[in-house]
């Protein structure tokens, strides 16, 4: 079911133009309108299950094997190792397991044990996500047979900045496995990355986008870059902070009941940036020491600043408040 009205590229920038405090206010009273339990924070769990040599060259990403980034190339994980590790998440409060893979396209002899992934985090009662690069309809199809729920995969920015950051695969590659992951009836996480040099015309291009797609994620990750020593991106400067908050607050307005997750750099941003974030309307963050093969967010950390700001852990029957 759409989630969208009609959006166009001006009615968006008429959005990055309102004042701050206006639009963070248009974007919570829409959250609140939104969800029953606006207050709370869903929690998930990312788990790289191969790293490195992946041979497409994402400016942003150490496991490129394009780049000299200093990152080990590693087999896929066994299977008791994942399970031992989404149990370990589940007894951490996520609700979500999401395993990814430096693949271009998930390969023959991997392919089954992957499944046998799935199945073996779904028995676990967790919500299942994989993000293997692009797909076939056939893979998506055994992806949702298997149990998967989410797909992801992140159309990153603009179609007109895309090239300046990946070479390897066209955008149209990207939107094309999104919809076989639709097609084969799997829900969409879909985001992208804030802070690539890309402009406020690249971004808007990249909310509109995500408008567009077969139907509106259900997830949207928002990653704020980080810089990666060996990567090309290794010198781009921070994003400012009021265009990040911006830009998750028209994200929340656009689509008002995805689950919108402040991703990648939240290690890197102060706890007064984080509480605008989720003012603005993120509700949701990944749990754990590392994202794929960077740093994230100190665990105990998270749950002092949710503690501080009254927000609730977000649980499968009931919810644990820190008030």
């Amino acid at each position: 079911m759409a989630q969208t009205k009609k959006w166009g590229y001006e009615k968006i920038n008429d959005l990055f133009c309102q004042p701050f405090m206006k639009l963070l206010f248009t974007a919570q009273s829409i959250h609140r309108n939104h969800f029953s339990y606006p207050d709370e924070m869903e929690l998930c769990s990312l788990l790289n299950i191969k790293t490195g040599g992946c041979p497409e060259n994402c400016a942003y990403c150490p496991q490129s094997a394009h780049y000299q980034t200093g990152l080990s190339r590693e087999k896929l994980y066994e299977l008791n190792a994942v399970i031992e590790k989404a149990k370990e998440a589940k007894e951490n409060g996520a609700l979500r397991f999401c395993m990814g893979a430096a693949y271009r396209n998930p390969p023959a002899k991997d392919f089954p044990l992957i499944l046998e992934m799935i199945k073996a985090v779904k028995k676990l009662d967790l919500e299942t996500c994989v993000t293997l690069g692009t797909l076939t309809q056939e893979q998506a199809q055994q992806l949702k047979i298997a149990g998967l729920d989410f797909y992801n995969h992140n159309i990153d920015t603009s179609k007109e900045y895309y090239e300046k950051i990946i070479t390897t695969h066209t955008y149209q590659d990207r939107i094309n496995t999104l919809q076989h992951a639709a097609d084969a009836d799997l829900q969409l996480c879909c985001g992208g990355i804030l802070g690539m040099g890309e402009t406020r015309h690249d971004r808007i291009n990249f909310l509109l986008q995500l408008t567009k797609l077969p139907e509106p994620p259900k997830s949207i990750p928002i990653n704020r870059l980080i810089p990666i020593p060996g990567t090309p991106l290794e010198n781009k400067g921070d994003i400012d902070p009021f265009e990040f908050i911006r830009s998750i607050a028209i994200t929340r307005i656009l689509m008002p009941t995805s689950i919108i997750r402040l991703s990648a750099g939240r290690a890197n941003m102060s706890q007064e940036l984080q509480a605008l974030c989720f003012m603005a309307g993120a509700n949701s963050m990944w749990l754990g020491d590392k994202l794929l093969t960077t740093k994230n967010a100190n665990w105990d950390e998270d749950m002092v600043l949710l503690k501080k700001l009254g927000i609730s852990i977000k649980k499968q029957e009931k919810q644990e408040s820190f008030r």
